[in-house]
């Protein structure tokens, strides 16, 4: 095998023009799956990352018996709620990590009345990474100290007809699913572009919802913000190690529509994946093809020499590999060049954030990745696309007799 090798090797660059050109190819596509993928990761953490910061963070820490009652958000007290948000924050992946109080109830004033869902957060830890905090259409953000304030969404207001001083009562479920009601000040609104959840979503402090839900200083959850999107598996394992007796969800488990949306994103990339892979893989027949017949005499040398037809292709397989393995790491530095310009300079995608729901949340620029999520698999997938493209050059080059093939022109 090392002297086929050899020769192979040997007959890559005894043919530079033919060698280089199906290099390049190869390169080519390596290097268009990388970019692919980076820009895929980039969308996917500016639109669907930012959505996972709206609806609640990567992972949800829970007391135990959070989900003895489906379809239900239960205000349970948190058991040593700072050691949990240690736990949460010592985790590499992490971003920020914050306690926060979560129930339902209604919104009303004159114009009607309205199911919201009342979450009190910890404003001064969530800002700096916060979308709502980033998207304030008219007023302020919240304080820790603020009594008596909401911060609500544009959708909302709208729906209520009212403005940033404008007072409406809020209803919600205490523990024991004791109602509390409590009239309250618009200190600010924001808009994010997506009317559905800022309709259905008010903010408070966290102080004032431990005080009027009769949590006695206690969150009911624990929020946490990862650095990307795909992480969530890894973390929740170590977090159950460390954190024994708690309920560990994910946004896949806590958002399911948010999941559902990925899924089919993915789905559709995934098509497109394939076109792009099945385009590639008939080119490098194509180039690999051409060279057979352009070495139509070497090949009947080899036969009146006295190899077999199934060492001829073997040899013509190990010669497309090698051009594969060549043009993988050609593409993948070509690939980590235009995706590491691509994470500075960056798309700007704000004219398209009108196009979907989702696509509201990008802010600005969407910055790709170096396109290592798939690495491995997109490396092996163009050794086997050039290995199976140089298999039917390679029998059709092991048919050839010896004889006719010395003689061809």
């Amino acid at each position: 095998m090392r002297l086929y090798l050899r020769m192979a090797w040997r007959n890559l660059w005894r043919h530079r023009r033919r060698t280089l050109i199906v290099v390049l190819a190869i390169g080519l596509t390596m290097a268009m799956m990388m970019m692919y993928d980076g820009l895929m990761a980039g969308f996917e953490q500016a639109i669907y990352g930012n959505a996972i910061k709206v609806l609640g963070g990567n992972i949800q820490i829970y007391a135990e018996g959070y989900h003895d009652k489906p379809n239900q958000t239960p205000l349970l007290p948190l058991p040593d709620e700072m050691q949990v948000v240690s736990a949460a924050e010592s985790a590499p992946q992490a971003v920020m990590a914050s306690r926060r109080i979560n129930t339902s109830g209604l919104a009303s004033n004159r114009e009607g009345a309205f199911g919201v869902s009342i979450i009190g957060i910890e404003p001064d830890k969530e800002q700096p990474i916060s979308v709502i905090a980033q998207n304030i259409a008219a007023g302020r953000y919240l304080t820790a100290d603020d009594l008596d304030v909401l911060f609500i969404g544009k959708g909302l207001a709208e729906a209520m007809d009212i403005g940033v001083g404008d007072r409406i009562t809020l209803v919600g479920r205490s523990t024991h699913n004791q109602t509390r009601q409590r009239t309250m000040t618009i200190a600010g609104i924001f808009d994010i572009g997506m009317p559905d959840i800022e309709k259905r979503t008010v903010y408070m402090s966290l102080n004032e919802a431990e005080n009027l839900y009769d949590m006695n200083g206690a969150a009911s959850e624990v929020m946490l913000i990862l650095k990307q999107i795909g992480q969530e598996r890894r973390v929740i394992k170590a977090l159950k190690a460390s954190l024994p007796g708690y309920v560990i969800d994910s946004w896949q488990t806590s958002f399911p529509d948010l999941e559902s949306a990925v899924g089919r994103k993915n789905s559709v990339m995934n098509i497109f994946s394939i076109i792009i892979l099945v385009i590639a893989g008939i080119g490098i027949l194509n180039l690999l093809l051409m060279a057979v017949y352009e070495r139509t005499r070497e090949i009947g040398l080899l036969g009146a020499l006295g190899l077999k037809p199934r060492q001829i292709t073997t040899l013509f397989l190990l010669e497309g590999t090698l051009m594969g393995l060549v043009g993988v790491v050609f593409g993948v530095a070509l690939g980590l060049a235009i995706n590491a310009l691509l994470s500075r300079v960056g798309f700007d995608y704000s004219q398209f954030s009108s196009l979907t729901e989702y696509t509201a949340l990008i802010s600005g620029k969407v910055y790709s990745t170096l396109g290592l999520e798939r690495i491995v698999q997109r490396t092996v997938t163009v050794l086997i696309i050039a290995t199976l493209a140089a298999l039917y050059p390679a029998r059709e080059a092991a048919k050839k007799e010896p004889a006719e093939a010395l003689h061809y022109v």
